[in-house]
């Protein structure tokens, strides 16, 4: 298969890309480095440094003529959404656009898509099926949810294939510890800078963590089935922020006491997500463990540390 990954050098899509290259795929990578890093790239892969918004990308796409997209590329900090609304827009919905039209001038079958739990908003029941209304709390969630509608426009209207994946907290090495998004990377990180994180609301609101190996072979299962589809992945089991911390804790053998603020503009107080579905369709589940996960993410930022001389 040749295959494109937009977002390919930032976290879940460079773990994307070194599953697809180790399964035999040819791969390229579309990426702006807005937040993706040099490091993150894999040599076998063909890498483009362009702009997802910038109409050149279809030449991209004329050159690599790729069978599956894998879109990765996004805004993806709620805080980022709430607070410069238009940003999160251009970038997940005019991005998107620009890229299902560069898929459909180059004659792509299908394009795989990065979605959100976060489409969902607060739940009405639990855990959280693909049935669930979305209602969204955050720019981020409506602009992924919009996304979804869009693809429904050009599978109908241009017959381009589409599977949704909606995401719940990813997590693993390479997430970014200086963003929004990623709380085990920042608490991992701050920790070991002898920081004290910042718990916000309570500690009491519920994740689904899902790791980020997990993510890429959803993504891998739904380049050839789930045509039309979207499905929560997860792994159905929910954490609060303050079992989370002292799990962290644990795994570091330290204990520094948190600071506690207040909840930030769109946070939701639950999300756990029901992944049967995913299970029957795409023939998937999460293998990796909160535990195993936690281990290997505090493995990896350890050994950053090492490499850097902290």
């Amino acid at each position: 298969m040749k295959a494109l990954v937009t977002g390919g050098a930032g976290f879940i899509g460079s773990h994307l890309v070194d599953l697809l290259l180790a399964e035999g795929h040819e791969v390229a990578i579309v990426d702006n480095l807005a937040t993706g890093k040099r490091g993150n790239l894999a040599a076998d892969a063909k890498f483009y440094e362009v702009d997802i918004r910038n109409q050149n990308l279809t030449q991209v796409f004329a050159e690599v003529r790729p069978e599956v997209v894998f879109h990765q590329a996004a805004q993806m900090s709620v805080k980022v959404s709430t607070e410069n609304p238009l940003y999160d827009a251009e970038v997940n919905v005019v991005g998107l656009i620009n890229v299902l039209n560069s898929c459909v001038t180059n004659g792509v079958r299908k394009v795989v898509f990065a979605s959100s739990g976060a489409t969902y908003g607060n739940p009405e029941y639990l855990p959280i099926n693909e049935a669930h209304p979305q209602r969204p709390a955050s720019p981020y969630g409506i602009t992924k949810m919009v996304a979804e509608h869009y693809l429904r426009f050009y599978a109908l209207d241009h017959n381009l294939a589409f599977t949704a994946l909606r995401y719940g907290n990813v997590y693993g090495p390479r997430q970014d510890p200086f963003g929004e998004g990623g709380v085990i990377a920042i608490f991992t990180r701050q920790l070991l800078d002898g920081k004290a994180p910042t718990i916000h609301w309570d500690g009491e609101q519920i994740r689904d963590y899902v790791y980020a190996t997990d993510i890429a072979a959803a993504n891998l299962r739904a380049a050839t089935a789930g045509d039309g589809q979207c499905y929560s992945i997860a792994t159905g089991a929910g954490t609060t922020v303050n079992v989370l911390y002292r799990q962290l804790c644990d795994a570091l053998g330290l204990w520094i006491e948190p600071q506690r603020s207040g909840r930030r503009p769109g946070d939701l107080r639950t999300a756990i997500f029901d992944c049967s579905r995913a299970q029957a369709e795409l023939g998937w589940h999460a293998q990796v463990s909160l535990a195993e996960g936690i281990a290997r993410t505090v493995a990896y930022f350890k050994e950053e540390n090492a490499v850097l001389g902290r």
